[in-house]
């Protein structure tokens, strides 16, 4: 992926802070005397984990998708760039 730098920091290459699949399933909570049903807890923790995978997948789809139309632009330019004549030379 492009390294564009977008207020001081690389984009596209990551974020740090971002929660991980593995970070939610592996989540543990402090235990209280009136608390959730703890199979509750851990359905709702795989189904979360399982939307994030979906959904860090689609990222990384929708990025590499546009790396590859930026190309696409980037040649077609550089086709019509070299097809076209500078301005004031035509026969006007």
């Amino acid at each position: 992926m492009a390294q564009v730098y977008r207020g001081g920091q690389p984009y596209g290459t990551g974020h740090p802070d971002r929660l991980t699949p593995h970070e939610v399933r592996t989540r543990t909570f402090d235990a209280r005397r009136r608390g959730l049903a703890p199979d509750q807890v851990r359905e709702f923790q795989a189904m979360v984990a399982d939307e994030l995978i979906d959904l860090h997948r689609r990222i990384r789809l929708l990025g590499e998708e546009n790396d590859r139309l930026k190309r696409a632009l980037r040649d077609w330019q550089t086709m019509h760039a070299r097809e076209c004549r500078p301005p004031n030379e035509g026969p006007w």
